[in-house]
């Protein structure tokens, strides 16, 4: 079985995030960008893949069709043992390219295509590649998008509360936004901050100091750069809080660095970001090893999402994390939602378990420029 064709389709889809907003720049972003990597072969079998491409899109669709295509059509469709080998010979023939960023973006949806269709291939869902799911459903954390106003962000969990989610995470970067989610909350509900790398070593201590009577599970990315783990390590001993980082970081390599030196009591890969499945399964492995909990990154809507179901579904631990916000259409249909115990069922279908509703893709298609 030959791979034809790699393709991407830049999906665009409207949402309502109420209060909230997600911007670059001065402009305000109010729909999910989506690139999605079609694998084609010669038996008629798809793969689906998911390259990370919030606010660049056009150039992920680039570098898929310009770097990832050409390297692996006409080449025999690896089998699951094949795909680790089939990927790090991608990983050398690009590397001119950067180990991180937009290289691994497209890199990142083949991958996950190609295990899509290994799976396929023997009519099983994902995780059965990799020994079967410990779980059925998966827990998961509504993550708000920023907000601003303390009495805005009490509201806004509780309405997530009231959906189910059972965790909250907030995108916020002062104390009396911290303080409104716990008071709305209260003890017991999961509370975790994203920063997204604000602060110097010396502000983060200071502001986690301040945090820990709101009982934060974690403070993410407090610190910029945010490879600097050094700082990082820092801001976890002397703020006394866990931390979580990870979402800004590719491959293996750098997550032992982010690990080795104490950085992070949470890695955080994202599998459209991080090299696909094969390098997110690395990623966990080695956490394991360290003794490091794994909290994907994973607010998508495309296959990512599915794959980050599937291999959550291995483990005992870990909760997926959703944007709370109202799509104009979904993907998947009705399939993914959270239930009123604030958990997701792992798709049981073939490969990743769900097919995309190409309705929904003829309708939110972006055409190339």
């Amino acid at each position: 079985m030959l791979i034809t064709d790699v393709r991407p389709h830049h999906i665009r889809i409207p949402y309502d995030a109420g209060v909230a907003s997600f911007r670059q720049g001065a402009s305000a972003i109010s729909a999910l960008d989506i690139v999605l990597v079609e694998v084609l072969t010669d038996a008629g079998l798809t793969g689906w893949g998911d390259a990370f491409s919030y606010v660049c899109p056009r150039s992920t669709c680039t570098a898929i069709a310009e770097m990832i295509a050409p390297q692996a059509r006409g080449h025999e469709v690896p089998d699951a043992a094949a795909i680790p080998a089939f990927m790090e010979q991608i990983h050398r023939n690009l590397h001119l390219f950067g180990r991180y960023g937009i290289t691994m973006f497209a890199i990142s949806g083949l991958d996950i295509a190609l295990w899509d269709i290994a799976a396929k291939v023997q009519g099983v869902p994902l995780n059965r590649l990799f020994g079967g799911a410990r779980r059925t459903k998966v827990p998961a954390y509504a993550s708000l998008l920023r907000i601003g106003r303390p009495e805005a962000i009490a509201g806004a969990c509780q309405v997530a509360r009231g959906q189910g989610y059972g965790a909250i995470k907030l995108h916020e970067t002062t104390l009396p936004a911290v303080f409104a989610a716990r008071d709305a909350l209260g003890d017991g509900i999961p509370l975790m901050v994203d920063m997204n790398c604000p602060l110097d070593g010396a502000a983060a201590i200071e502001f986690a100091t301040a945090c820990r009577e709101a009982r934060p599970a974690f403070l993410e990315e407090p610190v910029w750069p945010p490879e600097d783990f050094a700082t990082l390590s820092e801001v976890r001993t002397k703020g006394g809080l866990d931390i979580a980082a990870g979402e800004n970081a590719c491959t293996v390599y750098q997550f032992r660095q982010m690990m080795t030196a104490g950085a992070v009591s949470h890695a955080q890969p994202s599998v459209t970001k991080v090299g696909g499945i094969t390098e997110f399964r690395k990623v966990a492995a080695l956490a394991d090893e360290l003794g490091v909990k794994i909290v994907p990154h994973s607010p998508y809507f495309g296959p990512g999402l599915l794959a980050t179901l599937q291999l959550l579904s291995l483990r005992d631990d870990g909760f997926v994390e959703i944007f709370h916000m109202k799509r104009a259409a979904c993907l998947w249909r009705d399939r993914i939602a959270v239930d009123s115990a604030g958990l997701i069922e792992v798709p049981h279908g073939p490969g990743l378990g769900y097919e995309p509703d190409m309705n929904v893709m003829e309708k939110y298609r972006v055409p190339p420029a």
